[in-house]
């Protein structure tokens, strides 16, 4: 039987206790909600350095330097900069090898009076694993769900004792501390939208998989990153910008997804009000398709977003499998357009009522839902490989009564057919090219990017062969070299 987990006042004793602890805390924004737990259980004296809440802005400038927001990443990590360097400065020669410093920080919007703000916060520990190490450090970004400022205050306390505990106690189990953030809370009252690790502690942490984790337990219902590999907030990264999505698996990228995308941004930086210089594109894959096959395989789901990130992709992982939800999901990011292309394979899967028997208004509220805020689908013709058919917008068939609510839609281009794509891909389906890779057939190569064939051959992805790699040459010996070997030996077999 898995024993509990500790409550809130037990894992700020236990800091407390743990004599190897000592730093500062900042706060800013809902006063001092973190560090009062730890002064609350006592024994406080051993590891609070410094409390302080630099409340007003101005005083927040003197200290930290001026910046344009101050509930964001980089006054953040302005704070934990800045107060982990006080700490060794003043402290490191007296008790240095004894004391693993930390500096623990958060800048915070709860909610005002006339609750009109958006209520979030971002949260931070730089700290030493172990005295005179290296940093680590850990960011997580919060939402505050409580309608009351009073309850928002208390939850931020909770997930911030949550997050020193977890960094003093769970660092060498990345996945148990994110599992453990939300302690003696819910989803209903905080998300966890985004968490980033660095240091020595968390070296070999892949943030990606970081990222889904939040996703898999349900602490966010999204997560996204780079090409690079790095950890985005969503709400950054989308915020008054137009929004183009692709759904879909990626096992592999191919020619017909990276079509597909490009046709609908061409169509897309065409519309009225999209400037497509803004327009972020992102490549979506659900928690659903991830556990097509069952649990989770992370080694799948690093391949498809390595070969995503070599094609330049951002992508996100989400668990809104209905398209509604997703679009609701987007509407709430940016008051910009939002588009999202797919293939008439999926269009005629999103007229399947099967799929809204939850909704009490069935298919008519889902699509009141997508299409509510302006969306725009552009649709990728389908190749019928026998008979060389191709489905599209014109003469895609749908359910009778759901015909007049069809044509409404394409009549409306809310629903638009993408004609501006290339007729060579329409014969490569994503299956077909996984079959090939699995078989050795190197055709698949005809049917991916350049750069995604690249690195699924060079690393043995989906199956793939690897490429040998080939074994350095042997330096020629150079004659002045050889001529001293030679003498050596010579000189040798007088001594002996």
């Amino acid at each position: 039987m898995a024993s509990e987990r500790p409550n809130t006042e037990s894992k700020a004793l236990a800091v407390n206790l743990d004599a190897r602890r000592y730093g500062s805390f900042a706060e800013i924004g809902a006063g001092q909600e973190v560090v009062r737990w730890f002064f609350r259980v006592g024994a406080a004296a051993g590891t609070i350095a410094k409390s302080m809440s630099a409340y007003d802005m101005s005083v927040s400038d003197a200290i930290y330097g001026p910046c344009e927001r101050y509930v964001c990443r980089q006054r953040l990590q302005d704070m934990l900069d800045r107060e982990h360097a006080l700490n060794l400065e003043r402290l490191r020669e007296s008790r240095g090898d004894t004391t693993a410093f930390f500096a623990f920080a958060d800048t915070v919007s709860a909610r005002n009076f006339h609750g009109t703000n958006e209520c979030h916060g971002w949260m931070g520990i730089r700290f030493q694993a172990h005295p005179r190490d290296q940093d680590s450090q850990i960011i997580i970004h919060v939402r505050m769900l409580d309608t009351e400022n009073s309850l928002q205050q208390e939850a931020l306390g909770t997930v911030g004792v949550n997050l020193l505990y977890g960094a003093f106690f769970l660092n060498h189990e990345p996945d148990q501390l994110v599992e453990s953030l939300l302690d003696n809370l819910s989803t209903r009252r905080i998300e966890i939208d985004m968490i980033e690790f660095s240091g020595i502690a968390f070296r070999h942490v892949d943030n990606r998989v970081m990222s889904l984790r939040l996703v898999q337990l349900g602490l966010s219902n999204a997560a996204m990153f780079s090409a690079d590999g790095d950890v985005l907030l969503p709400s950054e990264v989308l915020r008054k910008k137009p929004i183009l999505v692709e759904r879909g698996s990626f096992r592999p990228y191919t020619n017909v997804n990276k079509d597909m995308l490009e046709s609908a941004k061409e169509k897309f930086a065409a519309e009225e009000d999209v400037d497509a210089d803004e327009v972020v594109t992102i490549a979506e894959i659900t928690m659903r398709n991830l556990r097509a096959n069952g649990d989770i395989d992370l080694r799948d789901f690093l391949e498809r977003v390595d070969v995503l990130a070599a094609s330049g992709m951002t992508v996100m992982i989400s668990d809104y499998f209905e398209y509604y939800r997703l679009a609701a999901y987007l509407s709430h990011q940016t008051k910009k357009k939002i588009a999202i292309t797919m293939g008439a394979a999926s269009l005629i899967e999103l007229f399947d009522e099967k799929y809204y028997t939850e909704l009490d208004g069935g298919i008519l509220e889902s699509f009141g839902r997508l299409f509510k805020n302006d969306l725009k689908l552009y649709i990728y013709p389908l190749l019928d490989q026998e008979t060389g058919e191709l489905t599209t917008v014109e003469n895609l068939q749908v359910a009778d009564d759901l015909r007049t609510l069809y044509q409404y839609l394409v009549d409306k281009s809310e629903i638009e057919q993408l004609d501006n794509y290339n007729p060579e891909y329409l014969s490569t389906f994503s299956r077909d090219v996984l079959q090939l890779i699995e078989s050795g057939d190197d055709a698949w190569k005809q049917h991916v990017p350049e750069e995604v064939a690249n690195i699924i051959e060079r690393r043995g992805f989906f199956g793939c062969r690897r490429l040998p790699v080939a074994k350095p040459t042997q330096p020629a010996v150079a004659p002045l070299a050889l001529e001293q070997d030679l003498l050596a030996a010579s000189s040798s077999a007088l001594l002996s």
